[in-house]
Parts: structure tokens; C-alpha cells; sequence
């Protein structure tokens, strides 16, 4: 029993850790900001859910679309989407990956080949969208809305902004893990939540824009708080400084020291509510920028030329005992000198738009193409090349060492194709 005990929770373990590292790669997700989106939330029976959203995520048409079985309505649904797209100039339609999602894809492609507009669309993970569509959070955001619409709505969010929409939804919920409801369910809710408090206070929140879902997870901030930094907003507008921050009620000078850092203010009163500098550090970063001859407002790249001299001028250590900060710190705030806001997200591939079908009969052995990691588990990775079928790229055909995440764009190689039995194998091209 010692024995079994012991191999459970070694496997309980690994397989939390798997789930982890999954869920953390999906929500540095880059978003794809400047886009009004087209969601589809497919269905056969009830018809297909459609969602309009503007670039700020705001809501601005819903429609419901029966182009498959049993109703087969397949001009209409066309006529439909042509005036939502010639309406409210859609750039990009996201479709999601469940119940009538290739068949939803052709009719997509047939949209866009007859458009006039250029529109693309991608095949998102609709994870979790119904349970949020029943969640007390969307029933207050979405309070004139069906419950099968919010699922649309989520859909077309997820894109602008994966980090900011799946927050809303119980990491259990998302589905990139392995054995997830056989392993300890408390180990699994605490890790992930870890995870997810990790993700939002390294890439930051927008204060004036975030909503009390992605708040509650910053440093410092809980459910109440972070309500009542909404309300504040709400009611006084956006906010202008960090330090008008202590003035929301309820937060104190504990809570504004922990979560000062994580919260971002753009184009505030001062450049720096807009980095991840902890405004304790605001005297240091000015002193730098002083010795430097620059000010936030210098472009870019004189910025980054005047640091870099200031640097090589004298060793780190020297100048972080002159300005009494430590050197880590020190590092932090060259770097966010330099590229100051800078999302860690944009350093991600961006998402693959499509524009065109694929099928598995236009699969041959040694086709490459380019594809999206949807799971990663120990024997491999699932990759989505933008057929109905997700390929396998098992672990005996990627080299040794080599590591995928679970949103990462990648170049596989087909190496054969079953279509009887809807497998893909893949490989990495050497």
C-alpha cells in the first residue's frame, strides 16, 4: 500500500505538472489586438451562434445561422454573415474547435473566397466556453444574452486576448492536461491557480481596461478588491496615476505595495505607471535616466543606444551601490527602460490565419506544413495542421531535447496519413 501510495502521488505529480506547463503556455498566448472579430460558437440541431465584438472586446451584434443538418439553410446563413461582415468591417472570424467546426469551416471559406473584404479566420480552442456561458460572472456581463450566445461572445474574445478570457474560466476547465479528473483535485485547483496568478502579474494588467476577473488574480488583490477598483473607475474614470490607486477604498498601503508593480496605467501622468517598475523604484529609474541625458519621452531606440553607453561606462554592481539598489533590480529597470510596457506575450509566434481549407485527402508523406500545438503530453504533441483531425508528433520523432508548448506555431512534416482511421502522423523536418 506504501508503495502504491508513494507511485500515485510521484504520477499525480507529473501529470499536475503537465497540466500546468500547458495551461501556462496557452495564456501567454499572444493576443491579436486592432481586430473587430466574427465568432462562431457551431452547432447542427440548434443552429450556429454568432458573435460581433469590436477591437475593445465590446459586443455589437449576435445572430444565430442553420446552415447544417437538419435545416440546411446554407445561402441564408451566407447572406447572414456577408452583411454582419459588410456592417461592422470584420477582419477576422474565429470559429470554435467543437461540435460541427469543419463543416462551419467550409461554409467560412466559401464567405471569404465571394468576399470582397479581406477577411481571415482561425480555428480557436472553445474549452470552457459553455462553462463560462453558465457562470454567474457572464450572467453579469452579459446579462441580455442566451446562454448559448456568451459562448460566442467568449469565442470571438479569446483571440483579441487569451489571457484576459480564460481567466473567467476554471483552469480545470480548459482541458490541456493529461488523466486530469483521476488525479488530486485540490493539488490540481491550487497548481493551476498558481499558474494563473503567475501569468497575469509577469505580463501585467491594465487598470483602466481589466476586468474584476483578471484583478482578482493580481498580487495583493482579491475578489472584493478588486470590484471595488472597478467601481471606482467606473465611477470617477479612468485612472490617471498608481497613486490614485490608494484612494480606491479598501486598499491600503500593504495592498498598494504588492500589487503597484503588476498594474499598468497607459498614457498616464507619468511614463512609468506604464512598466513594471514598483513605483518604490521610481527615484532609481529617474536617477538612471538622468545620468543616461534621456527622459521617457526620448524615442526608442536614442533610448536604448543612451542606456547601453551608460552601461558599458561603468560595471552594473558600481552603479547599483551608487543609487543603493540591488542588481537584479537594477537589470529590471534597464530592461524595462528600454522596451517600457513590453508585453512578454509579443515575443510569441503569432497565431496562424487562414484563409483557405484543407482536407485530409490533400494530405501526401512528406507534405510540410506549419501547425499549431494544441496538447502536449509525455508520448508527444498534438499539432493542428488545419485538417478535422489534430496530427500526433510522437516523442520518437522529435529530436532529443527538443521542448513544445501548447499555442507555439511549428513546421511539422507528414509522414503518413490513415484517413480510414483518422490518424496523422508528423515529424519535425530535419
Amino acid at each position: 500500500r506504501d508503495v502504491r501510495r508513494v507511485l500515485t502521488e510521484k504520477a499525480d505529480r507529473h501529470a499536475i505538472g503537465v497540466f500546468a506547463d500547458n495551461l501556462k503556455a496557452l495564456l501567454l498566448q499572444p493576443p491579436l489586438a486592432g481586430k473587430v472579430v466574427l465568432g462562431i460558437d457551431p452547432g447542427f440541431r440548434t443552429g450556429s451562434k454568432i458573435a460581433v465584438v469590436d477591437e475593445t472586446g465590446k459586443l455589437l451584434d449576435t445572430a444565430t445561422i442553420y446552415p447544417h443538418e437538419p435545416q440546411k439553410r446554407w445561402d441564408e446563413a451566407l447572406q447572414i454573415l456577408k452583411s454582419l461582415i459588410k456592417k461592422y468591417k470584420v477582419t477576422l472570424i474565429t470559429i470554435g474547435n467543437g461540435t460541427a467546426s469543419r463543416e462551419t469551416e467550409q461554409l467560412v471559406v466559401q464567405l471569404i473566397k465571394s468576399s470582397e473584404e479581406e477577411v481571415h479566420y482561425l480555428i480557436t480552442n472553445e474549452a470552457g466556453a459553455s462553462v463560462y456561458s453558465a457562470s454567474p460572472l457572464a450572467r453579469a456581463e452579459l446579462p441580455n444574452l442566451d446562454v448559448s450566445m456568451r459562448g460566442a461572445v467568449s469565442i470571438a474574445r479569446r483571440v483579441q486576448d487569451p489571457l484576459a478570457e480564460l481567466v473567467k474560466i476554471d483552469p480545470k476547465s480548459i482541458g490541456v492536461g493529461l488523466y486530469q479528473h483521476d488525479v488530486d483535485q485540490t493539488d490540481l485547483a491550487r497548481t493551476l491557480n498558481g499558474v494563473v496568478e503567475s501569468v497575469v502579474n509577469q505580463v501585467g494588467v491594465d487598470v483602466n481596461t481589466a476586468s474584476p476577473a483578471l484583478l482578482t488574480y493580481v498580487a495583493g488583490v482579491g475578489p472584493k478588491l478588486a470590484e471595488r477598483i472597478v467601481a471606482f473607475r467606473e465611477e470617477n474614470g479612468p485612472f490617471t496615476s498608481r497613486a490614485q490607486l490608494k484612494k480606491v477604498p479598501g486598499l491600503g498601503p500593504k495592498s498598494f505595495q504588492q500589487a503597484a508593480g503588476f498594474l499598468r496605467i497607459r498614457n498616464g501622468d507619468n511614463p512609468l505607471d506604464s512598466s513594471a517598475i514598483h513605483p518604490e523604484s521610481y527615484n532609481v529609474a529617474e536617477a538612471i535616466l538622468r545620468r543616461a541625458a534621456i527622459t521617457p519621452q526620448t524615442l526608442p531606440e536614442e533610448r536604448a543606444a543612451a542606456l547601453e553607453r551608460l552601461k558599458r561606462g561603468q560595471s552594473l554592481e558600481k552603479l547599483a551601490d551608487e543609487l543603493n539598489t540591488g542588481l537584479p533590480t537594477l537589470e529590471d529597470i534597464f530592461e524595462q527602460l528600454v522596451r517600457p510596457g513590453r508585453d512578454p506575450r509579443h515575443d510569441m509566434p503569432a497565431p496562424i490565419l487562414r484563409s483557405d481549407i484543407l482536407k485530409m485527402d490533400d494530405l501526401s508523406p512528406g507534405m510540410r506544413l506549419k501547425g499549431t500545438v494544441r496538447n502536449v503530453v509525455d508520448f508527444g504533441a498534438f499539432i493542428d495542421i488545419g485538417v478535422k483531425q489534430d496530427g500526433l508528433l510522437h516523442r520518437t520523432q522529435m529530436p532529443p531535447g527538443t521542448v513544445v508548448q501548447v499555442g507555439e506555431v511549428i513546421d511539422v512534416e507528414i509522414v503518413k496519413v490513415e484517413a480510414d482511421r483518422g490518424r496523422i502522423s508528423l515529424k519535425l523536418p530535419s
